[in-house]
């Protein structure tokens, strides 16, 4: 075991972790990343459709602030909203100087999309990548910073605090539970090592692993949120769970994502008869928000039996589809569709988290040096339902604001402790049985689909939370006996967030946004947010 000590640690290399360590190092503070794949694995690589912002002049920061807080169904924090959309333009311009190339139409002017629940257009975009170009300049930038040390292959494990440590028996001469440092395993070396920081930047990105079919990658193990819940932080609004209406429908459990804008480029929803559905629907009919039009396709799916819905973009020609979305045109050419002449096959999958670590503007929680940024977070900016493309912007602006709140904590806080107790392993050997890995990974997987999914009931919830909390008990023996290997810390985390979705949703009684339940058709009169925190002893 290893101990090595920064002023700030960040979990996560995604658009909200690199932008927040950029600013960081430029601050002269000494700053480590840890992600547990590569440099460029994270669910910013994955994102196709672009970011919101106001850059036009048909636009205005009102417009978008009405849609957000349509989208978010009465759950937004609207102070937090008009903060995010009016610092975008500011933000846009740091990624345009970092080296993003946004796609540009014929006459030099920004190529702007529109998605559901836009008024406007207002989706920056590099065609169909958008996440893979901000990742790669953001990237670059860091890789260049000298006061910034990039570590590949570390899967953090759990927060250290002073309450953690006092509780143990670790001598604390400071009263304030706060963050001290990290424990992370080194997948490579196959060891935990111990980080010594005042700080922790939580940027770990979704918790798509959990659900069957998800357009997330596959680290997408909902770590952070795990360890924030562990140390005692607020989490909030587990329930929302955002299901991308368009996956390309497939016969495995991965599904791409077939982007918004190809809706916003006109692209009709048709069920297996032909017919154009979304008008039935909403009036806003394939431009409808997510929420809706997901339900609508479960609704056409479950009373027909069908297992998919059709995607029509046919009435747009070859050349111009290839152009405005390569990678989504090849991939569904790989599947032996084009998509110029072919119906595309589409189906829901979970694709975004709009709950998570409770967090001020600033992106503190509610324990000192902890922080967190991106989807792992709650701010308040979506509600209950994600407006399209809000969740980059939202990760710019908050590591941002994040990074000034980080800057003045260290100016104040106590020196770092030194020479924290080292990861305790004890005398355990290696596991004989992984299948009980890949067993409870399943029945996971098939438990949350099934009964915690697009359309819920009470005793659907009733169900998954008794199966949930048998895993749980199943996985802690298993956490106790035998040593640690990723498999088995991504499951623990995953049944962790599991738990706490389905706590969530079962104190929500009402329908909102994402949370549609059967038992609880219409809408409470006042929207007030899910909160769970763990014990701490």
């Amino acid at each position: 075991m290893s101990q090595a000590q920064y002023d700030v640690l960040v979990i996560g290399s995604g658009i909200a972790g690199l932008s927040f360590a950029l600013k960081m190092a430029a601050t002269g503070r000494k700053v480590c990343i840890l992600t547990k794949k590569n440099r460029a694995e994270s669910n910013t690589n994955y994102a196709q459709g672009g970011i919101a912002a106001v850059t036009s002049q048909t636009d205005d920061f009102e417009l978008h602030v009405r849609d957000t807080l349509n989208a978010g169904d009465g759950m937004c924090d609207e102070d937090v909203v008009r903060r995010i959309v009016s610092d975008a333009p500011e933000r846009i311009q740091e990624l345009i100087q970092a080296g993003v190339a946004f796609s540009q139409l014929d006459d030099g002017r920004v190529s702007l999309h529109r998605e559901g629940g836009h008024s406007k257009r207002r989706i920056l975009h590099v065609q169909d990548i958008t996440g893979k170009a901000i990742e790669q300049a953001l990237l670059h930038a860091v890789e260049i910073q000298p006061n910034i040390t990039l570590q590949e292959h570390m899967l953090a494990v759990d927060l250290i605090t002073s309450r953690k440590l006092a509780l143990s028996g670790y001598r604390v001469a400071d009263t304030v539970n706060r963050v001290v440092g990290l424990y992370a395993y080194d997948v490579q070396q196959h060891r935990m090592d111990t980080f010594v920081a005042p700080v922790v930047m939580l940027s770990t990105g979704g918790v798509g692993q959990v659900y069957l079919y998800s357009t997330n990658p596959s680290i997408a193990t909902g770590d952070g949120l795990a360890m924030a819940y562990r140390a005692g932080a607020e989490i909030r609004n587990m329930e929302f769970i955002q299901f991308h209406p368009t996956a390309l429908f497939t016969h495995g459990e991965d599904r791409f994502l077939i982007s918004e804008a190809v809706r916003g480029e006109g692209a009709i929803l048709r069920n297996l008869d032909g017919e154009a559905f979304m008008e039935r629907y909403d009036e806003r009919k394939d431009l409808a928000p997510r929420d809706i039009v997901a339900r609508a396709i479960d609704s056409e799916m479950k009373k027909s039996g069908a297992p998919h819905v059709w995607l029509d973009i046919t009435n747009k020609p070859e050349a111009e589809l290839r152009e405005k979305f390569p990678s989504i045109f090849a991939a569904c050419e790989t599947n032996g569709i084009n998509i110029a002449h072919d119906y595309i096959p589409v189906v829901p999958a979970m694709h975004y988290l709009c709950g998570g670590v409770a967090t001020n503007m600033n992106a503190e929680t509610d324990i000192p040096g902890l922080y967190a940024c991106g989807e792992v977070s709650c701010t308040g900016l979506h509600g209950a339902n994600r407006l399209a493309s809000n969740s980059l912007l939202e990760a710019v602006v908050m590591a941002h604001r994040g990074a000034e709140a980080v800057d003045a904590y260290l100016q104040t806080a106590p020196e770092a402790m030194q020479d924290l107790p080292p990861w305790v392993e004890g005398d355990i050997t290696n596991s004989d049985e992984r299948v009980v890995l890949t067993h409870n990974w399943s029945e996971l997987k098939h438990t949350m689909w099934d009964y915690v999914g697009i359309v819920r009931t009470s005793k659907r919830l009733r169900r998954a939370q008794r199966r949930v909390k048998q895993l749980k008990t199943e996985i802690h023996e298993y956490y106790w006996n035998f040593k640690v290997e990723p498999a088995l810390l991504e499951l623990r985390n995953l049944i962790e967030v599991a738990d706490m979705i389905i706590s969530c949703a079962m104190q929500r009684q009402e329908s909102r946004g994402l949370h549609y339940t059967l038992d609880y058709p219409r809408k409470a009169p006042v929207a007030v947010p899910t909160v769970i925190r763990r014990k701490m002893g």
